[in-house]
Order: C-alpha cells, then structure tokens, then sequence
C-alpha cells in the first residue's frame, strides 16, 4: 500500500512562524514534523508515498529530496492553486494505480499501529477506513457517528440516518480510501474529502471506523505545538528510528 501526506497548507495559525518555513518542516524535538510520519510509515513497511505542495513546497522537496535518505521512494505533487483535502487527493490519484492508500496530515503526529489499522481494513473489505477518536467536543472537530459494528454512517450530520444506536467520534485525519470514491470531486477544483466519504456512505459504500486510543497532536496552534514539545520530552511520543537516522 502506498501512502500520501497532506502538507499543501498555509499553516495560518502559526503565523509568524510558517511564514518563512512551511508547518511540515517546522521542528519537534530537532526533527521536522513530516520526518516523523514519514519514519512511522517506514516502521510499517510503507516505502513508497506522494507529498502534496503548495505553501513553500519547494522548501519541502529540497528537504526531503527523493527520500533515498529516509529508504523511501518520495513522489511530489505539485498545486499551483491550493485544492484541499479533497482536491489534493484527487490530484495525486493517478499515483495510486487504483489501489488504496493511506493518507495522513504532515502537521499531525501520533502513535498508532498501521500495520493493523491496515489489517483491519482489508478484513472489513471497506472502500475506506477512517481513525476516529473519543473527544468530549467531537462536534467541535466534526461529528462522525459510527455503529457498534464500527459503521461509519454520518459525518458531521451528514450520510444517512442510522437505524440503530451511534457513538460519537472525531476523525483524527489519518484514514485509508479507495480511489473510486474520489470519483464525484471535480478535478483542478478545492474541495473536502469528507464530501467524498458522504456521498459513500449515500450510496452504500462500506466506510469504517477504526478507533486511536494512543498519542494524538494536531499541531495546529502555537499552544499545541508548546504541548507536543513537552510531550516528546515526557516520553509521551518516540521518533520510529534513532533520530540521527531522520536528521535534515
């Protein structure tokens, strides 16, 4: 399975600081946040991933090269215009060769097992699988009601409506897909994943929901990034390999 991080934004909340470095390249712990994935992808036998780039991309690039020193294959795809979740995604799907990817956001650091989230997804026989956690204020992130057979049958009041009891969860922006569900988003256009994945759900398609119970940060904000500092230093979260390995 290939996999595609999301690192087009403009990091608009952590102004001043992503004006000159793009939030991917900023550091955690001396290490840049996208190294940090891109090392967990490898720790689960994910070699081959595309990068989408807007803000600063070339800085990206130039960073992490073709990823030969990471022993990976690194695949760009560049948005002259920023396309969101959606449209970026789209963009990049010929590099899929119709097969599923995993997507993950070069801003989020975490510590979940992929190689069973994968396991889990092939099992499910879903055309998409989405991480979803337990939050007191998940509608604030973006409802998502998911079944006790893990369901995913709403997001954020949209789908379709279930017949039997949900639970409420958020989508923590890590999540596995089918390209055929990318078929309704224009091309060349912005647009939202989510879209996507109601419109599955409508139409009957199998959307799951896989639930993170370890490590999550969505370095978004000054105060969050402040928090995910003082959490590597508290053992909370561990780079995949020495970190002399991932040094850019």
């Amino acid at each position: 399975m290939k996999a595609m991080i999301l690192a087009a934004g403009f990091g608009t909340r952590l102004r001043p600081l992503t004006d000159v470095t793009p939030k991917p390249l900023l550091p955690v712990a001396g290490t840049p946040m996208i190294v940090w994935n891109l090392l967990l992808l490898k720790r689960h036998g994910i070699p081959d991933v595309v990068i989408n780039l807007h803000h600063l991309g070339a800085m990206i690039e130039q960073a992490l090269g073709d990823g030969a020193r990471f022993g990976m294959r690194i695949t760009y795809s560049h948005e002259p215009v920023i396309l969101g979740t959606g449209g970026g995604i789209k963009q990049a799907e010929p590099n899929f060769n119709s097969q599923p990817v995993l997507i993950l956001n070069g801003d989020t650091l975490f510590e979940l097992d992929l190689t069973a989230l994968m396991a889990f997804h092939r099992e499910q026989q879903a055309a998409a699988t989405l991480v979803l956690r337990r939050d007191p204020e998940a509608a604030r992130w973006g409802l998502v009601e998911v079944t006790a057979r893990a369901e995913v049958v709403r997001i954020t009041g949209r789908g379709r409506s279930p017949l039997v009891p949900t639970t409420a969860r958020m989508f923590a922006g890590i999540h596995i897909l089918h390209p055929r569900l990318l078929r309704s988003l224009p091309v060349g256009k912005e647009s939202s994943i989510i879209d996507a994945y109601v419109q599955g759900i409508q139409e009957g398609e199998r959307i799951m929901g896989y639930d993170l119970d370890g490590y999550w940060n969505d370095v978004g904000t000054p105060e969050r990034y402040e928090q995910v500092e003082r959490d590597v230093a508290a053992g909370l979260l561990k780079l995949s390999v020495r970190k002399t390995d991932s040094s850019v």
